[in-house]
């Protein structure tokens, strides 16, 4: 075992000492040492109740024969760092929170791990970590947040935001904007909608990480107990077994998480995430790029419609049959023969799943959409690639030209669109937003939300910054080249005709290669000043196509 490395032989006496002062008995010094990586705080709801998560964690690794040891990591709430300086960090602590597991595990040279996390950043950190190491690990995701009721609807987050543009339009009174806020968010867990912290749970099933049904079992059932208390007795299996997360995480089971998610019209943060986990098995022979999103949207058909781009709720979508039965439905266009944490494939997981709400997970001769809920979008204005939730974009606005409306940063789109400078038709761009140009490619939530809210339907959104799972409309996000690394993003000047067509998979402006180049030889770059570690961040951070990770 790894552990033998602290607690076997002459030299580790003193090894042994400290272990003792933690309480580990003599029995214990010939087991498995499992790490318990907790990402628990008291400012985020999808982590509020990692500790009871954790606790059940260690009582099923306990009772199989193992030691558990829990640490922490970091987790940040993206709707708390919205639309402020703090979401610069948001995207970055992905990095911190990989390496930190990897510090722990490294150092106290555990033999297996168990990993907790729930929100955007901590899931794909924590998995990046896992192939980095490639021990064997298993992943506890702590579950969805369940619906508000405003008014007899389900609601959520995305629902506040939006009223913030609907009262500052005079479309909902301060006192129902009032009520909405209080009812929303009624406890733990991560946003009700299918937003970049669900999205990425149900990844991380697809991906074969964690157990079946794991991704929609919500943070207050004790359905998520029993599933914790499973994955603790799990890790134990796997470590005798030796499955590591390369032998799970291949280039299948991407491809598979991948398809899960275009079927489902998850996060287009995704987009950023999954390369990121992918690029730490590169030894492994797995390659992931935006091209395969593009080919696989191809072929996946849209078949699940949760809000913000419809109704349905996680909780709809974990009564309907959840993951398993999402699978069951596109099983012919997937590699089911994928291993999985269970020790078993993934078509051997979902046997026995059925779908038990047709209109919450449609058959495949009745898809919401042929293709996938995530589009590619390519032209002299993404020569590298962007991304648009082609699932949350109404039909009239999937083809779009418009005039440029351009802004240097996320804080002055918000105070134009508030001063009701925004007019149908435009096209905002809001540029320097980018892994190096923010740094730490701030979400745009506040301005699409506050478009939405205010009832402006015809506006295009573009940037080299992103969006949150959130997002609804026609918002396309991550164009590469990014505008502080003198992408044609820079060199766009406000009236420029813009052109999206996401039939064609395109994004163009109406200006000649000579002309982009002339201007950006002319571009001056804004400066930015930045303090402690994002510093760093923005020298080493890759382009948004290759998933913005730190090379």
């Amino acid at each position: 075992m790894r552990s033998d490395a602290i607690k076997k032989g002459l030299q580790r006496a003193p090894h042994r000492s400290l272990l003792r002062a933690c309480g580990v008995t003599d029995e214990e010094m010939d087991k498995p040492f499992i790490g318990v990586a907790n990402s628990f705080t008291d400012i985020v709801p999808g982590h509020i109740h990692l500790n009871k998560v954790a606790d059940a964690v260690k009582l099923g690794i306990s009772q199989a024969g193992g030691v558990p040891f829990e640490f922490n990591t970091m987790a940040i709430c993206d709707g708390i760092a919205m639309n402020h300086e703090g979401m610069k960090y948001s995207l970055a602590s992905r990095e911190i929170i990989a390496d930190t597991v990897e510090t722990m595990a490294q150092a106290h040279q555990f033999d297996a791990l168990v990993l907790i996390p729930t929100c955007d950043k901590v899931v794909p950190g924590m998995l990046m970590a896992a192939a980095r190491l490639d021990i064997p690990s298993i992943v506890v995701t702590g579950g969805p947040m369940k619906p508000g009721k405003f008014q007899g609807k389900s609601v959520d987050l995305i629902d506040v935001y939006e009223g913030v543009g609907a009262a500052s339009s005079g479309k909902m009174t301060m006192e129902d904007l009032d009520e909405l806020e209080r009812c929303a968010c009624p406890g733990a867990g991560s946003c009700s909608g299918l937003f970049t912290a669900n999205t990425m749970a149900c990844v991380t099933e697809t991906l074969g990480m964690s157990l079946p049904y794991c991704a929609t079992a919500h943070a207050v059932d004790a359905k998520k107990m029993r599933l914790a208390r499973e994955s603790g007795a799990q890790i134990i299996e796997l470590l005798e077994k030796n499955i590591t997360p390369s032998k799970i995480m291949t280039q299948e089971a991407f491809e598979n998480a991948i398809a899960a998610d275009l079927a489902l019209g998850g996060s287009s943060n995704t987009t950023l995430h999954i390369p990121a986990i992918a690029s730490e098995l590169e030894d492994k022979g797995v390659d992931i790029s935006l091209d395969t999103f593009d080919e696989l949207s191809k072929k996946i058909p849209h078949i699940s419609k949760l809000a913000p781009a419809g109704t349905h709720t996680m909780l709809d979508l974990d009564r309907a049959g959840g993951i398993p039965a999402v699978l069951k439905v596109i099983e012919g266009k997937i590699n089911s023969n994928a291993l999985t944490c269970t020790g078993k494939s993934l078509k051997e997981n979902i046997e026995s799943a059925e779908v038990k709400n047709e209109e919450v997970i449609r058959p495949l001769d009745n898809p919401i959409d042929k293709e996938g809920g995530i589009a590619i979008l390519k032209g002299n204005l993404a020569p590298k690639g962007s991304v648009v939730k082609i699932a949350a974009v109404n039909e009239d606005m999937r083809v779009h030209e418009g005039p440029a409306k351009v802004f240097n940063s996320e804080d002055e789109c918000v105070s134009a669109i508030f001063n009701n400078e925004i007019y149908e038709g435009d096209v905002i761009v809001i540029r320097y937003e980018g892994p190096k140009g923010g740094p730490g490619m701030r979400e745009m939530l506040n301005p699409t939300s506050a478009i939405s809210g205010m009832g402006i339907k015809s506006v295009a959104l573009i940037t080299d910054g992103r969006f949150s799972g959130g997002t609804r409309g026609p918002c396309v996000g991550h164009v590469s080249p990014e505008a502080m690394a003198k992408g044609p993003l820079a060199a766009l000047k406000d009236g420029d005709m813009i052109k999206i067509d996401m039939h064609n998979r395109k994004l163009d402006v109406a200006l000649d290669e000579d002309e982009i180049k002339k201007r950006l030889e002319e571009v001056i770059l804004p400066s930015k000043e930045v303090k402690g570690w994002l510093s760093r961040y923005r020298k080493l951070a890759s382009s948004a196509d290759k998933g913005a990770i730190l090379r």
